[in-house]
């Protein structure tokens, strides 16, 4: 019995020697061929993985612009075969050149299915394609456009702007002067503006009456914080089986769902008895946020509830995260700081005679001819992206044009943040802040569009070919009317000067730790 034990046990130890040998050699040739992590039998690149789990996008950064095609294949136990790519010739591919084999598969709607729904973020096919041309309209609607514009002079002049006054009237000194976490006074003047331009409603966030987050915020807040953990979690099996039990976080997140989901349809059938009892003789809908825009073309309620958060989800922390990068820049850069105040006083200037207190009365026409200012903003996100990076699913599989093979169901990432890194894209300065890049001396034109001139391919922030974001345009019309807002009257300085802080990768990312900084009004320079 003893023998035949030991017989079995040295057989066995054999085949496992074999398989490891076989294993590895495929393992290794694939991630030599494809320039990724060292890779092992069953478990794949798991070990190297966690090793680099605190630093990961510079660890992916690091090895793609090692590779000779920017392109890295990672095999890792508990996921799909996963192709990240940081050349725009394949970014080009994935999201024109083949963009129907590139949806964004079960696995990306499976994360963001309990919050999102069938939302526009988070369907593919037909269904993305009706919604899209619904979006398209209003986003090109100057109703739309008018609102946000009227939401942004009010959320600054009420609160964003009194709110720096009081820190700034605070009396300075050790252990005096009044500290402000840029990042959290941003995210909550965003997630009020948006609120208003998609639901009609005001939650107050930057209510000084209102020390803590509403409800409703707090609930985006958590659930955004939950899914984000999901996308990143080693083993998608774990969170599946803890959401099926009703488990930990996944339980939170079911209740933190149901309080967004509940307050959207409240607001849905309000709406629609206001519009009932209001309405004109002609039909006309008394309010231009989306919801009621939405209502007025008369979807169904759960189709309403779920394209209206998908639009507060893109819109909540996008612009204030690339806000806040852009602003520690600024303070790391005073000349570029100077060359944008120049630009928005010589601005100004035009408008002597407004009354204006909060965008200085620059309509959407001036923001598109603010090149340095638009130049600042662009260079902040090409080294922060608001979105690290992007997945889609192979439906099919395919051959990317640096001779990369994808399988049928294969995960094709496109690493914006690495991007942003890449020599092979931006020169031996890629790492630098520079906004040389964008000024391009041969541009003869007066104003600039949504993208810089840039190829959406090489910089794709804002995505590119058919999913190419639509808000993009009032994305910049936000991020400049703050910028023009905040800088003319105050100047932000760090409270730690010499620190650099940390990406956070999350649904949108963070600054870790946030911006805290000491607010004094700026001296501003007379002009003649």
């Amino acid at each position: 019995m003893i023998s035949n034990m030991l017989c079995f046990k040295f057989v066995a130890c054999g085949l496992l020697v074999l398989l490891y040998s076989l294993g590895f050699k495929s393992c290794s040739s694939s991630s030599s061929h494809g320039h990724g992590p060292r890779s092992y039998p069953v478990i794949g690149c798991l070990l190297a993985f966690y090793e680099n789990r605190r630093r990961l996008l510079d660890w992916y950064t690091e090895m793609l612009a090692a590779s000779p095609t920017q392109t890295i294949v990672v095999d890792r136990l508990g996921a799909r075969r996963t192709v990240v790519t940081a050349n725009p010739a394949n970014v080009e591919h994935i999201l024109k050149g083949n963009f129907g084999n590139y949806p964004k598969g079960k696995p990306f709607t499976d994360v963001l299915g309990d919050l999102l729904g069938k939302g526009i973020f988070n369907v593919d096919g037909e269904l993305w394609h009706a919604q899209r041309k619904l979006v398209s309209h209003e986003f090109s609607a100057r109703t739309l456009r008018e609102l946000e514009m009227a939401v942004l002079e009010a959320e600054a002049l009420d609160r964003l702007l009194p709110a720096l006054d009081a820190a700034a009237d605070h009396p300075a000194g050790p252990g005096g002067a009044a500290v402000v976490d840029m990042q959290d006074v941003l995210r909550r003047f965003a997630f009020d503006v948006i609120s208003r331009v998609s639901l009609g409603v005001d939650p107050g966030c930057l209510d000084p009456a209102l020390p803590t987050a509403p409800r409703l915020a707090s609930a985006f807040d958590t659930a955004a914080g939950i899914i984000a953990r999901r996308g990143a979690a080693p083993v998608a099996a774990v969170w599946k089986i803890k959401r099926a039990l009703a488990l930990g976080s996944e339980r939170r997140l079911r209740d933190e769902v149901k309080v967004i989901h509940e307050a959207v349809m409240d607001l849905i059938r309000s709406r629609k008895k206001e519009r009932f009892l209001v309405n004109d003789d002609n039909g006309g809908a008394t309010r231009n946020d989306l919801l009621s825009r939405m209502i007025e073309c008369g979807y169904a309620d759960e189709e309403i509830r779920d394209m209206v958060i998908s639009f507060i989800m893109a819109g909540r922390d996008t612009t204030s995260s690339a806000l806040t990068w852009f602003f520690w820049l600024l303070t790391r850069h005073r000349a570029v700081e100077r060359d944008v105040l120049d630009e928005i006083s010589a601005m100004a200037l035009q408008h002597a005679g407004d009354s204006s207190e909060g965008g200085e009365g620059f309509d959407l026409e001036d923001f598109r001819k603010m090149r340095v200012l638009h130049a600042a903003l662009s260079e902040t996100m090409r080294l922060y992206p608001p979105v690290a990076w992007d997945s889609k699913h192979a439906a099919a599989g395919d051959v990317l044009p640096d001779g990369t093979r994808v399988g049928r169901g294969d995960r094709v990432t496109y690493f914006q943040y690495g991007m942003g890194r890449m020599e092979s894209i931006w020169g031996p300065n890629a790492a630098h802040f520079s906004l040389d890049r964008w000024l391009a001396p041969s541009s003869t034109s007066s104003s600039v569009d949504a993208s810089g001139g840039v190829s959406p391919f090489r910089y794709p922030v804002f995505q590119g070919g058919p999913r190419t974001c639509l808000g993009r345009e009032m994305a910049f019309a936000q991020m400049k009317f703050v910028a023009c807002a905040v800088l003319r009257r105050f100047e932000l300085r760090p409270v730690d000067e010499g620190r650099t802080p940390a990406f956070l990768p999350l649904l949108t990312a963070h600054m870790d730790g946030g911006l805290k900084v000491t607010v004094r009004r700026r001296v501003e320079k007379k002009q003649h």
